[in-house]
């Protein structure tokens, strides 16, 4: 059996792992999705051509350093796994985003490249981080109480991107006025400064109860890490229904991902929302994603997280069909608001199903490969939205374009079983 003696964990634990979704919000919601990528289309890259261009690069970058996140991921997971230092992973990673973040302070008109190069690292720390610590929802609770502690630590998340769009709001609400730019580029500052301090209780409290396994005479840690990710690929080819999610996850968060980067740039490049605006309307959309994280938790431990996931991505196609079609800002924030609710769901739910799936003691490696499903997916979704842009000159046929993303996301998911799924990983 690969279920262990138990490690319940205390209350101070689980909301040490709950802090770090409140403190990397900041980072997804800010630099992402609000501030920085518009602040990269209308500022650094306004002077590129043709049309099109800037969203483009970004999109590209944005993809590339998925890439890297891809293939780095599932060897530092096979490594943390052996040396049983998942813990420390997750705070180099979590420093790297943090510094990496405060230096886009440096990001002036004109600075693509380093724009771009600056923001790529900052997002692979970003990214690793959050692999990390979803890799210990393994260890801390049981698979009957992991959407709920899922939900939590998203619900909590969104408290934190709230709190991190309040503390920037008094440096973007100015906009890009020339005169305004300095204090805009604050709010980057602002956003490192709020992860670093808000990630404090998970370094300090989140224990690292792996053991560092013994490698083979004459076999280095490195080649040790290779064997395990051969063996794990293996394995891989049994675990029936943890395939078939892999696959449809890769689809389905591809478009999900695409729609996050890419809903601020949509907001202003289509419909004219401000810096202010769109602060406000992701004030919205934060409040119902961490209502529908925390809800679809609770429904995901009720009536299992396939059937939850199933309803958020039957909202999801709803969302997009509607955002091509939308004419009016109060239409986008009615929308948001379900989008938000799709979102959080979504990724509480998914989070969940991938810790009922794991075995005990493969949680660094497992979620290193799920991590691969997914930065993969965020690497084709995003370079789609930017081709169709450029290529139709309007965002509206590139968001509609990630509707097959879902419907084929979908089709493939409805063939996972739950409990043969859970059955497997507790052999």
């Amino acid at each position: 059996m690969n279920r262990p003696p138990s490690f319940p964990a205390g209350r101070r634990e689980l909301w040490a792992w709950c802090f770090y979704d409140f403190a990397n919000s900041s980072f997804s919601t800010l630099i992402v999705t609000v501030a920085y990528s518009v602040y990269f289309i209308q500022v650094v890259a306004a002077d590129v051509s043709p049309p099109g261009m800037a969203e483009r690069l970004w999109f590209w970058g944005y993809a590339l350093s998925m890439l890297v996140v891809a293939l780095v991921s599932p060897v530092l997971g096979a490594l943390a796994d052996i040396r049983a230092i998942k813990r420390l992973v997750l705070i180099a990673s979590t420093l790297l985003c943090v510094i990496s973040t405060a230096l886009l302070w440096l990001v002036h008109r004109g600075d693509v490249t380093l724009g771009l190069l600056i923001f790529g690292i900052a997002n692979i720390g970003f990214d690793l981080g959050f692999v990390f610590c979803s890799a210990f929802l393994v260890e801390l609770v049981s698979p009957q109480q992991m959407g709920r502690l899922s939900g939590y630590g998203w619900g909590f998340g969104y408290v934190g991107g709230l709190l991190s769009l309040a503390l920037a709001y008094p440096f973007i609400s100015g906009g890009f006025a020339e005169a305004n730019l300095a204090s805009y580029r604050m709010s980057f500052v602002v956003t490192a400064a709020f992860l670093l301090v808000a990630a404090v209780p998970t370094f300090l409290f989140l224990q690292e109860r792996a053991q560092p396994r013994p490698v083979s005479d004459g076999l280095t840690v490195w080649r040790a890490v290779m064997r395990q990710l051969r063996d794990t690929a293996r394995r891989l080819s049994t675990y029936r229904d943890l395939r078939r999610y892999f696959i449809a996850y890769l689809l389905y968060s591809d478009a999900i991902n695409t729609v996050i980067v890419a809903s601020g740039i949509f907001a202003n490049k289509v419909l004219d929302f401000t810096p202010g605006d769109l602060i406000i309307y992701f004030l919205v959309t934060q409040i119902t994603a961490g209502l529908g994280s925390v809800g679809f938790g609770f429904v995901a431990d009720r009536i299992g997280a396939v059937r939850s996931i199933t309803v958020t991505l039957l909202l999801w196609i709803g969302v997009v069909i509607g955002a091509a079609a939308v004419q009016t800002q109060l239409q986008f924030y009615l929308l948001g608001l379900a989008a938000g609710a799709a979102l959080g769901a979504n990724q509480s739910v998914s989070r969940t199903l991938l810790g009922r799936f794991t075995p005990l003691g493969h949680q660094g490696e497992f979620f290193g490969f799920f991590s691969v499903a997914g930065k993969f997916a965020a690497i084709l979704g995003p370079i789609v939205y930017g081709e169709v842009t450029a290529w139709t000159g309007s965002q509206r046929w590139a968001v509609l374009s990630m509707a097959v993303f879902f419907l084929v996301g979908l089709a493939v998911f409805l063939g996972v079983d739950e409990r043969r799924g859970m059955a497997a990983a507790q052999e």
